[in-house]
């Protein structure tokens, strides 16, 4: 009988102390709530439930670390279909001039609807569906011309050597976006991956992590060695890439490793949580030399590739200490899928058994990132790389490129939005076309070397 009873005085403590927690966790929640509803009837200017909400979930998890945040409804759209790599549009490259309220083409995708419509690079767009321009952010002026695949928008233009503006009506459809790059593009708009210069090097520049990133890369690894096209090196240029899908660079690496580790995640207590190893099989035969570019914006999965290339011995890594991003994150859907929380949910680490996170405290001397091999550190001052990535920009748009900015992101992954926190790996402004605004001018970018490319061409010729 006592032992009957001290068990019913068990039960009935452990479930008065859930309730408790459960009032505690509910009265958090009504507070909350009751200061919403008094900054809703008593701030100085009109403001919704909705915005309050939306304001509450960024304080709630955006404190926690540099990575994790809420991704608004409208965000999560663009969030989703930066990762397909694919969206309704017209497949048009733009940017806005210094100075300037209207756009300029600067490139358009082969046979996209845009090209089908007559548009031409040089064009500058004044209007949509008769809306003038105005200065509003550059991703907003862009989403309009974004829409459902099969409906219209009506562009007003103005072109060089036509006397009067005159408008065309072009129809969108699904425009899909690369992630694998190569030197230049051919005349019907698909890359060329070996270098102009150096026909049996192949270099592969991959913006982003995505959801083809690994079918892209596989295809152009097959195409470099095929018959006569056979690669004698390869160069894998990760440069300026912030990251994307965890998986996306697993498969990657798979592709150019046949065993060993390629990371392993943990979690709070740091117990392992997960493995991914190389299986046997190769897309690129492992005595085909090979070379990584990295920067000090090459983050996360980027970091992933580079790192367990460098610690098996399969590639030279070159050029600068990259971003240092050693956790991941996972996209958690909230309201049907409307919105999400992207939250960090584990560390990632590297087959040497390190975690490249830079934490916000770490100095210059800490070990973190991933750093080029011995003697290969090729830094390039950020005037110079932007007059690289502008005379590569003009290179790719010489042939046609779509309107898409480089993204990366998933479940898990990294931010897509713009940078607006100095701890997240910075995007180039010149390179997002709706991004930002470009700070090019008018004139076209002059040839100009790039030191890194050289050394990484110097070190697979040499093993060749």
């Amino acid at each position: 009988m006592l032992a009957r009873n001290f068990v019913i005085l068990g039960l009935t403590a452990a479930v008065a102390l859930a309730c408790y927690q459960k009032a505690q966790w509910n009265r958090h929640a009504a507070t909350l709530s009751e200061a919403m509803t008094l900054v809703e009837r008593n701030f100085v200017e009109p403001v919704d439930q909705r915005t309050l909400y939306e304001n509450a979930m960024r304080g709630l998890v955006e404190h926690l670390d540099e990575h994790s945040g809420y991704i608004a409804p409208g965000d999560y759209e663009d969030f989703q279909r930066s990762l397909d790599q694919r969206f309704g549009g017209i497949g048009v490259r733009i940017e806005r001039k210094p100075a300037a309220l209207e756009l300029t083409i600067r490139g358009l995708i082969a046979n996209s609807p845009a090209a089908k419509a007559g548009l031409r690079a040089g064009d500058l767009i004044t209007a949509i569906d008769g809306q003038v321009l105005d200065d509003r952010p550059l991703r907003e002026i862009v989403k309009r011309i974004h829409g459902p695949i099969g409906s219209q928008v009506i562009l007003s233009l103005r072109r060089a050597g036509v006397a009067a503006p005159f408008d065309v009506v072009v129809i969108r459809d699904e425009i899909q976006t690369d992630s694998v790059l190569g030197d230049t593009r051919r005349a019907d708009g698909t890359w060329d991956f070996f270098l102009a210069d150096h026909p049996r090097i192949a270099l592969m520049r991959i913006t982003t992590f995505g959801e083809r990133t690994a079918d892209e890369l596989r295809a152009a690894l097959n195409a470099t060695n095929a018959g006569g096209e056979r690669a004698e090196a390869v160069i894998i240029d990760l440069r300026d890439n912030a990251g994307g899908l965890l998986t996306a660079a697993v498969q990657a690496a798979d592709m150019l490793l046949d065993s060993g580790l390629i990371v392993s995640t943990r979690g709070r207590d740091g117990t392992e949580t997960r493995r991914y190893a190389a299986r046997p099989d190769l897309v690129l035969p492992a005595n085909i030399p090979l070379a990584v570019l990295i920067n000090h914006n090459s983050a996360s999965a980027s970091e992933i590739l580079a790192a367990c290339l460098q610690d098996h011995g399969r590639a030279r890594v070159i050029g600068e200490r990259s971003f240092g991003k050693g956790t991941v994150q996972n996209i958690i859907p909230l309201e049907g899928g409307r919105s999400a929380l992207k939250l960090t949910t584990a560390s990632y680490w590297r087959p040497n058994n390190k975690n490249i996170h830079r934490r916000k405290e770490a100095r210059d001397t800490d070990d973190w990132g991933v750093s080029p091999d011995a003697d290969n550190t090729v830094i390039i001052d950020p005037k110079q790389w932007e007059r690289i990535v502008r005379y590569r920009l003009h290179r790719d748009d010489a042939g046609s490129t779509p309107d898409e900015p480089r993204t990366g992101d998933a479940n898990p992954s990294e931010p897509s939005e713009p940078r607006t926190n100095p701890n997240e790996p910075a995007k180039n402004e010149a390179s997002d076309s709706d991004d930002g605004e470009s700070s090019e001018s008018n004139e076209p970018p002059v040839p100009v070397q790039d030191p890194q490319l050289l050394r990484a061409i110097e070190l697979v010729r040499a093993k060749r």
